[in-house]
């Protein structure tokens, strides 16, 4: 690299890590707030830790409620408690000897035992302890509906007799509007006003308190008010404009408690620490109200400015650490890449570092569960696996837009005096229309071509009213074709491919391969084959094409998808010597075959064939021009069934040849080769991971539905990495198939379409082939007569079936839960995203139901 294009590189690389890094600095810019004072009216105390759980009766001993207590007294000598059960009862005590003055809760609820023994110690510690100031009987027990009102003022006409202090209970403050007739009967008025929980944006919830607390104080002028509950949470849903952040606590606990001093207002603020045990309750919200989290930690500063990420300076670092490592990575080999394209992947690489980090990052500040750690090591997986997929599609996508020049350019060669050796040309076929197999074998017999043969092996076809035509048409056709016909013979297409190779032609140098529904051009052989005067090269191959892409709509839709492996992928692979071999339109050096072999223990023999031909340190050449036509499947099922057995046998190739592709032992492999083999299958591997993902939304909705106060949506994080990588692929597809194939629009989409019919089928090749060694050889039947709509439906069965769960999903959420916030939103467009390829599934089965036009457009074979 000259020092001029480095130079040019590190001004960019520095340029968009600036860029990023002001992004970061952007999102947490400070933001004045009051200082916190010196003293606050009260804090809502419950003393629980680390693996103490009111409700599984695992309480905190007294000298951590004493520490607790020591804490608190820095800024304010009154606390609230909600309950006297287990070690709760020992607050009073432990209260008097720093001073403060205890606000005695009583838990009510409908469990009619626990209320009375609440009761009976309630009115024990008010009238035996000097810091208890008041006592509360109940909290929102009328709000949660657990206790008819008339029950309630029972328990406290009961208190009130019993106790010297005051008495009340505490509810949300609409709850006092709703039930007037409880003024009668307390003290005091105390009253909950949470202004997240009433989606109010929190820049006007201060406001909000102090327009409640009025409104209060005009309804019940006679009796004192306490604001028993004021707060604001640091993680979880975000409901309407009520967004739960630390920064967003921060500001609001520091604006209201210096507006609520001023004023004079008696007030609670909810809650000291923060309580993980309360997400059985509250949702994950429940967990995030304290100023200090769960390690007795303030989360914010009491003074200065707000950040909303105080180590955002560490973690800008970090992701530009990710994105230079991933930069290394992918600049590698890459002289030939323009500076557009490097400053693509540059920016690409920059912003998968900066969300890594930020998932990563957001994710810490959640508490964790032995739930929570295994989705959250499974989440780092998937998130990882999905940015590291994403990565080499932006990678494949500069390549094939940017690059300055082809760097294996293999054109047809036409020199009359070229290399021209014998040939063999292999045709397999099993149970094929003959009529479709003598197109290709009056095509073969038009090659301009000096000297080549023709063996056809028909394998396993039990019906000799198939077979016998094509061995009577080779005869008519002359001594050069050849026809075996052999049952049983094992090994499908390999084994096939096997026997016909040891009646090969001694002289024959070259061994090709076509699939017998291709119509071949006469120059195939002539303009192809003189490639091998070079003795690296091994493996010649030119694209799968066919002829038939305008006969229905089903097949314009599986033609565009098609293209693009062939026009894309390939042409990025060759430039280092990396291409898929694929089983037509191949040739091979008889040598090397002779010395390697099918494998018919490989469902996809041709690609395990020229991934063993790299391994011995061969080279293969890839012509973009197509040189043979041939036919695609006529029906959804058997589109599918071509596809599950390339993925299927890609997994077998990974397993099987692991050590030379990951860690490059015992071949002589490039890094290049083993970059495009396992990069190329990630995305199919990234499909079969999404299986998990929609698995998870399904059980995760399905909760959300049953248990709607209990379930909140998904954290945005668990959506990100899956959603980026969807959008990606289509943004994609779109635009390389109108840049590089030169397709408009529509093909464009109609690929994207196609591509995504295929996800589900993928996914499960995928996970079958890590979890099964072999499966039967799936051929792709060709000329099939068309089905009707039920049968085509039938065929995206399984599809059908998890696109309707997915709507049915979403709907039901819209139903129970309606759309109270953002995240509920956006949850229901992650299903409805989600099932877009369980969709375009059904849409290919029902194109492929559709009748032929009466007079088939198929191309006419070649002359």
């Amino acid at each position: 690299m000259s020092s001029r294009k480095f130079g040019l590189n590190l001004v960019v690389v520095v340029a968009v890590a600036a860029l990023f890094t002001g992004f970061w600095a952007l999102y947490n810019l400070p933001v004045s707030a009051p200082d916190w004072p010196d003293q606050i009216s009260g804090y809502s105390f419950s003393p629980f830790r680390p693996g103490q759980n009111p409700q599984e009766n695992v309480y905190p001993s007294d000298e951590e409620i004493r520490s607790d207590l020591e804490l608190l007294s820095r800024q304010t000598n009154n606390i609230r408690t909600y309950s006297v059960a287990g070690t709760q009862a020992d607050i009073p005590r432990l209260a008097e000897e720093f001073g403060m003055r205890v606000t005695l809760g009583v838990w009510i609820s409908g469990d009619i035992e626990r209320n009375e023994q609440e009761i009976a110690k309630a009115i024990e510690l008010a009238n035996g302890s000097r810091s208890v100031v008041r006592v509360t009987v109940g909290n929102e027990a009328l709000f949660r509906e657990e206790i008819p009102p008339e029950a309630l003022i029972a328990y406290i006409d009961r208190v009130r007799a019993a106790v010297k202090v005051p008495v009340t209970t505490s509810e949300q403050w609409h709850i006092w509007e709703q039930y007037p007739q409880l003024a009668r009967h307390v003290d005091l008025i105390a009253a909950h006003i949470l202004p997240y929980w009433e989606f109010v944006p929190m820049k006007d919830s201060t406001k909000f308190v102090l327009d409640r607390a009025r409104d209060l104080k005009k309804l019940f002028p006679k009796k004192p008010l306490l604001l028993s509950e004021v707060g604001w949470p640091s993680n979880g849903r975000t409901r309407g404009g009520a967004e739960a952040s630390p920064a967003n606590q921060a500001i609001y606990l520091r604006t209201l408690v210096n507006a609520l001093n001023a004023q004079g207002y008696n007030y609670f603020v909810i809650e000291a620490f923060d309580q993980p045990w309360k997400t059985d309750d509250e949702g994950s919200v429940g967990a995030y109200w304290g100023v200090y989290n769960f390690q007795r930690q303030p989360k914010f500063a009491f003074e200065g400015p707000v950040v909303a990420i105080p180590q955002w300076r560490l973690l800008a670092i970090g992701s530009v650490v990710l994105a230079l490592l991933a930069l290394a990575l992918l600049l590698i080999d890459s002289s030939s890449l323009s500076q557009r394209g490097r400053t693509f992947l540059t920016f690409v690489a920059f912003a998968c570092g900066s969300i890594l980090v930020w998932i990563g990052y957001d994710y810490s500040q959640q508490y964790s569960t032995w739930f929570s750690v295994t989705v959250g090591c499974l989440l780092a997986l998937g998130a990882l696996g999905v940015f590291i997929v994403l990565l080499t599609e932006a990678h494949e996508l500069a390549e094939t837009v940017w690059m300055l020049k082809r760097r294996r350019p293999f054109p047809p060669v036409t020199a009359d005096l070229a290399f021209r050796p014998k040939v063999s040309v292999h045709v397999p076929c099993y149970n094929e229309p003959p009529e479709m197999v003598k197109q290709t074998l009056d095509a073969l017999a038009r090659l301009d071509y000096p000297d080549y043969e023709v063996l056809v092996i028909d394998n396993n076809t039990k019906d000799p009213a198939v077979w016998k035509p094509l061995e009577e048409h080779c005869a008519r056709l002359g001594p050069r074709f050849r026809f075996f016909h052999v049952a049983p013979l094992a090994g499908f297409k390999g084994g096939a491919l096997n026997y016909v190779l040891k009646h090969t032609a001694s002289n024959a140098e070259v061994i090709a391969v076509i699939d017998s529904d291709y119509c071949v051009e006469r120059d195939w052989l002539k303009h192809m084959v003189p490639h091998f005067a070079d003795p690296q090269i091994a493996v010649v191959q030119s694209p799968q094409d066919y002829r038939d892409d305008r006969e229905t709509a089903f097949k314009k839709l599986c033609y565009a998808e098609y293209k693009g492996f062939f026009h894309i992928g390939m042409i990025t692979r060759n430039d280092r010597d990396a291409i898929i071999q694929h089983g037509t339109m191949t040739m091979i050096r008889r040598s090397v075959m002779d010395e390697l072999g099918w494998a018919d223990w490989c469902i996809t023999e041709d690609a395990e064939l020229g991934l063993r031909v790299f391994e011995k340190g061969l080279s293969a050449a890839y012509s973009e021009r197509s040189y043979g036509k041939g036919l695609m499947p006529d029906t959804f099922i058997d589109f599918k069934k071509q596809r599950f057995r390339w993925a299927y046998g890609a997994i077998q190739i990974m397993k099987r040849h692991a050590r030379s592709l990951l860690l490059g032992q015992g071949s002589h492999l490039t890094r290049g080769q083993r970059y495009h083999f396992v990069a190329g299958w990630l995305p199919w591997i990234a499909d079969g991971m999404n299986i998990f993902f929609t698995i998870g939304a399904l059980l995760w909705s399905a909760a959300m539905i049953i248990v709607p106060q209990r379930v909140d949506p998904p954290l945005l994080i668990f959506a990100i990495p899956p959603l980026a990588l969807f959008a990606f692929k289509v943004g994609k597809i779109l635009f390389l198939y109108r840049r590089a194939v030169g397709v408009d629009l529509k093909d464009a989409l109609f690929a994207a379409i196609a591509g995504l019919a295929l996800s589900h089928t993928i996914a499960k090749a995928v996970l079958f082939g890590f979890f099964t060694s072999s499966i039967p050889f799936f051929r792709t039947p060709k000329m099939a007569a068309n089905h009707g709509v039920l049968l085509a439906i039938a065929e995206a069965r399984e599809e059908v079936f998890v696109m309707l769960l997915l709507w049915g999903a979403a709907a039901g959420i819209a139903l129970v839960q309606g759309f109270p916030s953002a995240d509920v939103i956006f949850w229901v467009v992650v299903l409805l995203v989600q099932s877009l390829p369980y969709l375009a599934a059904l849409v290919m089965a029902l194109l492929s139901s559709r009748p032929r036009p009466k007079e088939e457009t198929a191309a006419a074979v070649p002359v």
